[in-house]
C-alpha cells in the first residue's frame, strides 16, 4: 500500500470537513444536547448517572460516529468522487484507509468534547484514568467507523444509511447491557450479544470508569473490539470493490 496516496485521500476529507462548516457544528453540538438532555433528565445526587455514563460514552461513540461516516463516505459516492477513484492505481484498502484516517481525526475530537463535557460539566465521577478512558474511547470510534464505511457501501442514499439504524444499532442499544446487564437476559439474546461490539464497548468503558481497572485489565475487549475493526476495514474493501464492479 502506497502511503502517499492513503494520506493524500485523507488531507482531502480533513480540508473538506473544515470547509463545511455546517457540518462541523453538528458534529460537535449535537452530541452535547443530547448528552445534556440524557444528563439532566437522572436525579441528582443518587449516583444513577455515574453508573449509566461509561454506556452512554460507548452508545454516542457508535452512532454519532457511524451517522458521520455513513453519510459522507454516500456523499462521496454520490458526488463521483468515489468512481474517480476506483478507476485510479489506488487499491481498494488504500481508498478505506485513507478515508478513515481522514474521519478518524474528527471522530475522535468529538469523543473527547463529549468525554470532557460529560467529566467537568455534568460532573460524573469516574475512577479511572481519564487517558485511558478517553483511548478506550478512541477504539470504539475506530470501531464505529469502520462499521459506518462498511453499512454505508450497500446504500444508495442517505434515506437508507438511516434505515440501517434500527438494523445496525438499536438492536446494540439493549443487547449490550446498556439498559440492563446482559446476564439478566434470555440465554438466546445473550449469545447475540456477544456477536456485538457495543458490549464490549459497555463493559470496558464501566470497567475503567467504575472499577478503576486499566486497559491492561480489559485486553479482552480491546482486542475484540480491535479485530471487530480490522474484520469490517477488509470487508468494506471487498464491498466497494464489487460496488465498483457493478
Amino acid at each position: 500500500m502506497v502511503a502517499d496516496r492513503t494520506l493524500a485521500i485523507a488531507v482531502r476529507i480533513v480540508r473538506q470537513f473544515l470547509r463545511d462548516r455546517r457540518t462541523l457544528g453538528m458534529l460537535f453540538v449535537v452530541p452535547l444536547l443530547v448528552m445534556t438532555l440524557v444528563g439532566f433528565s437522572f436525579p441528582a445526587g443518587q449516583g444513577i448517572l455515574d453508573y449509566i455514563a461509561p454506556a452512554l460514552l460507548a452508545a454516542m461513540a457508535l452512532f454519532f460516529v457511524f451517522i458521520l461516516t455513513g453519510v459522507s463516505f454516500l456523499r462521496e459516492r454520490s458526488q463521483g468522487t468515489m468512481e474517480r477513484l476506483m478507476v485510479s492505481p489506488v487499491a481498494r484498502i488504500e481508498i478505506i484507509v485513507g478515508y478513515l484516517l481522514g474521519f478518524i481525526l474528527f471522530a475522535a475530537l468529538q469523543a473527547l468534547i463529549i468525554l470532557f463535557y460529560t467529566i467537568f460539566v455534568l460532573k460524573v465521577h469516574y475512577a479511572g484514568s481519564l487517558w485511558q478512558i478517553f483511548v478506550f474511547q478512541l477504539i470504539i470510534t475506530v470501531v464505529a467507523l469502520n462499521l459506518g464505511l462498511f453499512v454505508s457501501t450497500y446504500a444508495r442514499n442517505e434515506l437508507q444509511v438511516i434505515q440501517f439504524i434500527p438494523l445496525v444499532l438499536v438492536p446494540q442499544f439493549f443487547l449490550s447491557g446498556l439498559l440492563w446487564p446482559v446476564e439478566q437476559m434470555n440465554h438466546v439474546l445473550q449469545y447475540l450479544s456477544k456477536v456485538m461490539p457495543l458490549t464490549y464497548s459497555v463493559d470496558g468503558l464501566r470497567k475503567i470508569m467504575l472499577e478503576g481497572m486499566t486497559l491492561g485489565d480489559v485486553w479482552k475487549d480491546l482486542v475484540i473490539l480491535v479485530g471487530f475493526a480490522a474484520v469490517m476495514t477488509v470487508l468494506g474493501a471487498m464491498a466497494l470493490r464489487r460496488s465498483g464492479a457493478g
